[in-house]
C-alpha cells in the first residue's frame, strides 16, 4: 500500500507523478517483495521499508534525468529493477535498457516489463564489462548511466563510463561515503576521461554525477571480473 505521505515526499523533491503511475509502483514493488520470497532481489523485507529505500530512493534520479534531457538511460547491474523500472513508470516518454547480468534476475526483470506493461524498457542480461565493449549496441550510446548499490566508485566508473556517449553522464547513487570514494576514484576518473560534475543530496543518499568529457580508451572496460579484482 502506497504511504500516505509519499507523494508530498515526493513533491519536496520537486517530482510529481499520477494517480495511475502511483498504482503502477504500488503494483511493481508488491511484485518485488513477492518474488523476493522465492529468490533473493532485495535485502529490504518490510513495505514501509521498501517503499523508502526502493522507490523514493530510485525517484530521487528523476530531476537528474530530466535535467539531462535524456532520452537513452542504462540501469547497470539493475538486480530487481532499481532504480530503472520506478523510473521507467515515471517517466514513460524516456528509453530504459536494464543490464543485469545474473539469469534469475533478467528473468524477473522481463517478467515485470509484461505485467506491468512497459514498453520503454528491454533487458539485456550481460556483464557490464562486456556490454561497455560492445561497440555495435552499446558502448558510448546512453545520455545517462545508472547504478545503484554496484560496488566502490572507482569500480563503478569503469562498468559505467564506457556505455555514456561523449557530453553524458553517469548517475551513481550512494552513500553517507560518497565523498571518500570520489577521492579513491581520482585516478579512475583521470584514466577514462570524466570527471566529477557534482554531487546532489536527497533524502535517502546521495547522487554523484559524473560526466564524460571525451571518447573512453579502447582498452576500458577491462575483461568481466577485472574491475573489481584490480580496481583502477
Amino acid at each position: 500500500m502506497i504511504p500516505p505521505d509519499f507523494t508530498s515526499r515526493l513533491a519536496a523533491i520537486g517530482v510529481e507523478i499520477e494517480p495511475g503511475e502511483a498504482a503502477r509502483l504500488d503494483a511493481y514493488l508488491s511484485h518485488l517483495l513477492e518474488t523476493n520470497r522465492k529468490f533473493n532481489l532485495t535485502a529490504v523485507r518490510d513495505e514501509a521499508q521498501a517503499w523508502e529505500r526502493h522507490i523514493l530512493d530510485s525517484l530521487t534520479l528523476v530531476g537528474p534525468v530530466e535535467g539531462a534531457a535524456a532520452r537513452e538511460v542504462a540501469d547497470v547491474g539493475s538486480g530487481g529493477g532499481l532504480p530503472g523500472i520506478p523510473l521507467a513508470i515515471c517517466l514513460p516518454e524516456v528509453r530504459f535498457t536494464l543490464i543485469e547480468a545474473t539469469g534469475k534476475k533478467a528473468a524477473f526483470l522481463r517478467e515485470c516489463i509484461q505485467r506491468h506493461g512497459l514498453a520503454n524498457v528491454e533487458v539485456v542480461q550481460e556483464r557490464a564489462e562486456t556490454a561497455g565493449q560492445d561497440h555495435r549496441r552499446f558502448r558510448e550510446r546512453f545520455d545517462v548511466v545508472m547504478a545503484r548499490a554496484v560496488g566502490p566508485l572507482r569500480v563503478l566508473a569503469e562498468l559505467t563510463v564506457p556505455l555514456a556517449k561523449v557530453g553524458g553522464f553517469v548517475f551513481a547513487v550512494k552513500g553517507e561515503r560518497a565523498e571518500g570514494e570520489l577521492a579513491e576514484a581520482r585516478a579512475a576518473l583521470h584514466a577514462l576521461h570524466a570527471a566529477h560534475a557534482r554531487t546532489i543530496a536527497t533524502p535517502t543518499g546521495r547522487i554523484v554525477v559524473l560526466e564524460k568529457l571525451r571518447k573512453t580508451p579502447r582498452m576500458y572496460p577491462r575483461a568481466p571480473g577485472e574491475p573489481k579484482r584490480r580496481p583502477l
